[in-house]
């Protein structure tokens, strides 16, 4: 099976000299499709250099990255990923059906057919009833919404999310939990997914990628096997708290490695 995403040692250095900042190094991983994969460790290892580097937004010092069989450039060319960031980064003068809408804009697809893909992705988001809202009257949590409808309004195979509920409040970050592995199960669209909480990484994930403090390495890849579908009772399973203390003891063992 040929993998969505694949890093063949992969490494990312900023600057040269004296003072260069080697972000990643030596990284190789593969995500099947279909997975949601999330990427957890300290702060500053990485995880959003990796993720910038799969999206096309930077080129990596050394190494292969692949997506779905060809350079992450070609993969942006050919829309083959959305990306989701901690910010929706919704254009206010915008409604919301225009703001989901606006990739398909962007591509030269007339209004009816970006309209009715719009007013889909909406409904899909269950937030049909908001179309001629703005986004400065919506919620937090409605924004992201908003942001990941269109992240999946022109279908694209991947997703690509960078800690996009770290702003929000515990309840309704567990809302968009549910919200987002309900939309994952419709779409079968592979997630690759940044988060600094590991009880998010263990509830959402098929397997938890454990990176170490700069530079990123991988040190740990962690198989979740709770139940599909999942939903609020599986915070009370045991498996889940027993692979919650897996994650945190990978985490841990980072932090007791001599400097």
């Amino acid at each position: 099976m040929t993998s969505t995403i694949s890093l063949d040692n992969v490494s990312m250095v900023f600057g040269s000299g004296i003072d260069a900042v080697k972000a990643l190094e030596s990284i190789d991983l593969d995500v099947q499709p279909g997975e949601f994969v999330s990427l957890i460790g300290p702060s500053g290892c990485g995880k959003s250099t990796m993720l910038r580097v799969i999206g096309d937004l930077i080129s990596p010092s050394a190494g292969t990255p692949q997506v779905n069989g060809k350079s992450p450039h070609q993969a942006r060319l050919d829309r083959d990923y959305g990306m989701v960031f901690q910010s929706a980064t919704l254009l206010d003068w915008r409604t919301v059906l225009e703001n989901v809408a606006l990739p398909l804009e962007i591509m030269g697809i007339d209004r009816p057919e970006r309209d009715a893909v719009g007013r889909k992705m909406l409904e899909l988001v269950q937030l049909d009833g908001f179309a001629s809202h703005y986004p400065w009257q919506l919620s937090g949590g409605m924004q992201q919404r908003v942001s990941i409808a269109r992240a999946l309004s022109f279908q694209p195979s991947i997703l690509l999310m960078d800690e996009p509920f770290g702003a929000l409040d515990e309840m309704t970050r567990e809302r968009m939990q549910m919200e987002l592995l309900r939309i994952w199960e419709e779409t079968e669209t592979t997630v690759l997914f940044v988060t600094h909480s590991i009880a998010e990484a263990v509830f959402l994930s098929t397997r938890v990628i454990v990176m170490s403090p700069r530079p990123g390495r991988i040190v740990d890849r962690i198989d979740v096997d709770l139940p599909q579908p999942r939903g609020f009772d599986t915070r009370e399973h045991q498996r889940f708290f027993e692979l919650i203390t897996r994650v945190r003891e990978a985490l841990r063992a980072i932090e007791d490695e001599p400097a």
